[in-house]
């Protein structure tokens, strides 16, 4: 990282950060497309879980290199200063790289879909109910995180 003043070296951070952001974008590609999606996302121990429809250009790619980038920010707010070079943002940010795995067995895409429903209904180690069509339909995603760096600015 060129601004080490800025690197969020604390594990905690970093997990608090993506326990707490709203979106995660990916980042796929297939050849030499590069390919960026915002997603809904849950954070658990060292995976990303993501939810998705069976079909699409997402699914094609992953299925081509199920190699991931992604990020996720939070509190993220513009600076103003009377010089325009000297406007900034604040932020605290992750960028990760990892593996995409397509998740087949129920009851591992049940947990993985309850982790993203935990993260966004506020009901931490709370289970849900998936109708047998609604998991059928739904591809989930596991991100095996392999490296995370954090950065913050204004903070």
């Amino acid at each position: 990282m060129r601004r080490s003043d800025k690197e969020i070296k604390d594990k905690n951070c970093i997990e608090w950060i993506l326990k707490n952001a709203s979106v995660c974008r990916i980042a796929i590609c297939d050849n030499e497309t590069p390919y960026i999606v915002p997603m809904n996302f849950g954070f658990e121990e060292n995976d990303l879980y993501l939810h998705s429809a069976s079909e699409g250009l997402k699914i094609d790619m992953i299925r081509k290199n199920n190699r991931i980038c992604f990020e996720a920010d939070i509190e993220t707010e513009i600076v103003t200063a009377d010089n325009a070079c000297s406007w900034g943002m604040k932020y605290y940010s992750v960028i990760g790289f990892g593996k995409a795995h397509f998740i087949e067995d129920k009851d591992k895409k049940i947990n993985a879909l309850d982790v993203i429903m935990q993260k966004y209904s506020n009901k931490p180690n709370e289970t849900f109910e998936y109708s047998k069509p609604s998991l059928d339909k739904t591809t989930v995603i596991k991100v095996e995180i392999e490296s995370l760096t954090g950065k913050k600015s204004g903070y």
